[in-house]
């Protein structure tokens, strides 16, 4: 029902915000510009959906060999002591938990290409585990909401972003650790409130264990970016981490699968099919987003909340200059390509070393696109009632964001 209630009001409030500009300005232009948006997004919902089939066929045919290999319960046990206690509703070595420790291990290093078939994945299994098909399972909603907090260790293409854009950044790496301490605090809210919600005990000994051993895992591997590499180091290191763990999973499913002598032709087809399947089902879900997204682009409606919030802070005497970033912060739960050319946009704008360009970067690795990830992988199983999903996200996302901004002022103040 959230997401009935959040779609409607989109509409609702861009007609109304269209319809008072049309009265003050007598300008028809307004609803042109609203209608044509709308067939864009559905056109662009069409193609993202086309463009999925490749990488995702690609993924769950491997995905299926490494399954039917023992992969996936090979990795369910190795990560069964800690998702057994945060997913108490997932039985013991199931195929969901290697699912989803493949998912946020993906989603750790940067490869949002392999994130996106491992999660589907991982819903699908979760849904077989759901009683109610419609009503999203409290594992579902954990999955999500922690996926939705967009954990990423390596922001790289944010600073090839910072590297490309004219002029360039003179150091693009300068955002990495702010991008992590956001990025990490938002998973960190996500954890809690999801857990205080299901009551999961976060203080047994072995959620512990595991959140302060990956906590250290990731403070070394940031000392050792910071302090050993300089800037070509960082994105070759990253390219050659990225890259080579997905041909070394590739590998070892193949070989996983000749040692257990599984027809792996025959397997990556089988897996392959559910790549098309699940691109077109997601197509309905992505048109009604997006279609929505573009409608409360184009009737203003962020501008005037820029201006409105730049006007508030001024009121109550607090500095504005990170006002001038909070576009991208505002669009990353919509779109994450919209979020991208706001970023671009900013820097562009104000300089790619200003505080708003740097803020404006850490906005966009401090979380992940809500809305889209509502859309797709609960549209993925036809999940329709997505339950407190949504505001537990969009809190996480809250959490990213003031965090965003205390770190920026404490790296890059003015």
């Amino acid at each position: 029902m959230a997401l009935n209630y959040i779609w409607l009001a989109f509409f609702l409030l861009s007609f109304a915000i269209a319809l008072g500009k049309w009265a003050l300005t007598g300008d028809p232009m307004i609803f042109k510009a609203i209608t044509d948006g709308i067939f864009k997004s559905a056109n662009d919902s069409v193609d993202l959906s086309f463009k999925l089939i490749g990488v995702m066929t690609l993924f769950l045919g491997f995905m299926n060999i490494g399954e039917k290999a023992g992969a996936i319960r090979f990795l369910s046990r190795i990560v069964g002591p800690f998702f057994g206690r945060l997913f108490p509703g997932v039985p013991a070595r199931h195929p969901a938990m290697g699912h989803m420790m493949m998912n946020f291990s993906a989603n750790l290093l940067g490869l949002d290409n392999a994130a996106t078939p491992f999660g589907l994945k991982a819903m699908q299994s979760l849904q077989e585990l759901n009683p109610d098909k419609e009503r999203a399972s409290d594992p579902q909603i954990m999955f999500l909401v922690l996926h939705a907090s967009g954990l990423t260790l390596i922001p790289v293409s944010i600073i090839a972003m910072r590297a490309a854009v004219q002029p360039p950044a003179a150091n693009p790496t300068d955002i990495f650790i702010p991008c992590m301490i956001a990025t990490f605090a938002a998973t960190v809210a996500a954890l809690t409130v999801v857990s205080l919600r299901q009551r999961i005990n976060l203080l047994q000994p072995v959620l512990l264990v595991w959140i302060l051993g990956i906590s250290c895992l990731i403070a070394a591997l940031i000392a050792y970016l910071r302090l050993a590499l300089d800037a070509g180091g960082i994105e070759r290191f990253s390219s050659i981490l990225s890259n080579g763990l997905i041909l070394l999973l590739f590998a070892l499913f193949l070989t996983g699968g000749l040692l257990r002598k599984v027809n792996v032709f025959e397997a990556f087809i089988e897996g392959a099919k559910g790549g098309f399947e699940i691109a077109i089902r997601i197509i309905p879900y992505l048109v009604a987003m997006l279609a929505a997204i573009s409608v409360l682009r184009s009737s203003g409606a962020f501008d005037m909340l820029t201006t409105a919030l730049t006007d508030l802070f001024s009121s109550l005497g607090m500095q504005t200059d990170f006002v001038a970033a909070l576009p991208t912060a505002l669009m990353k739960p919509l779109s994450g390509s919209g979020a991208r050319a706001m970023m671009i946009d900013t820097m562009t704008r104000y300089g790619a070393d200003s505080f708003p360009g740097r803020l404006s970067a850490v906005f966009q690795g401090s979380s992940d696109t809500t809305f889209y990830i509502v859309a797709v992988y609960f549209g993925s199983v036809a999940v329709r009632n997505t339950r407190y999903a949504i505001p537990f996200m969009l809190l996480a996302d809250l959490v990213g964001i003031l965090t965003a901004i205390a770190i920026a002022y404490l790296f890059f103040g003015t």
